[in-house]
């Protein structure tokens, strides 16, 4: 199957499922949090696939990938996506339920701070083109010290990271947090695995570690 075609069948589909994780516990389509997170999700989406299919399809290749060669990252990404699959159900449930009420201004702010997530980790991707979905080392790959990577060594898990900790809050619940929450640690987990993988495989890296001191959070960690 050709890139285009590829990302054309895998775009709608993933449309659809969001569009079912969050209105069908919802019971409604009167749910706006939703109409504006999925346009958050989906709309830059289109922008980054036309950007990178017209200049570096390869990075549309590698963010393609699924099938993790790692086994401690195969078992991993398991738990992320059960995780994350019930977190994203509960939102609609409380929309469904009413057990939330949030103030509009604190849900447009997380609704900016989720796209501030969003692009955040398109920039690392147009800093670094080998920043794959899959944990893996290329030929040829090199390692990246610019940009968001000069601040901390994970800044796409940075960015992934602020998406999922704000979007109940995009999508009117404070009672879901926990469950989001739950995702960070599985990321902590995952990052840290990464991290032996590409001491061992990708050279310079080591040395990199030693200079950028923050693994996922500026002063902190």
């Amino acid at each position: 199957m050709s890139l285009k075609l590829k990302l054309a069948v895998r775009f709608p589909i993933a449309l659809v499922t969001f569009g079912t994780l969050l209105f069908l516990p919802a019971g409604s389509f009167r749910f706006w949090q939703a109409w504006v997170y999925i346009g958050i999700m989906f709309l830059p989406g289109l922008f980054v696939f036309v950007y990178f299919y017209r200049r570096d399809p390869q990075v549309l290749e590698r963010r393609s990938l699924l099938k993790e060669k790692v086994p401690e990252q195969r078992r991993i990404m398991g738990v992320i996506y059960v995780t994350w699959l019930v977190a994203l159900l509960s939102p609609g449930f409380d929309r469904r339920y009413g057990w939330s009420r949030l103030p509009l201004w604190l849900t447009v702010l997380s609704e900016v701070i989720v796209l501030s997530g969003y692009l955040t980790t398109f920039w690392v991707v147009k800093k670094n083109r080998f920043a794959a979905r899959i944990i893996q080392v290329e030929h040829g790959q090199e390692v990246i010290s610019n940009g968001p990577y000069r601040v901390v060594r994970h800044p796409m898990y940075l960015g992934i990271c602020i998406m999922w900790l704000f979007t109940p809050l995009a999508l009117g619940s404070y009672y879901t947090l926990p469950v989001f929450a739950l995702l960070i640690p599985l990321i902590v987990l995952r990052l840290l695995n990464e991290e032996s993988v590409l001491r061992q495989e990708l050279p310079g890296y080591a040395e990199y570690c030693s200079q950028t001191r923050f693994r996922l959070v500026p002063f902190v960690w």
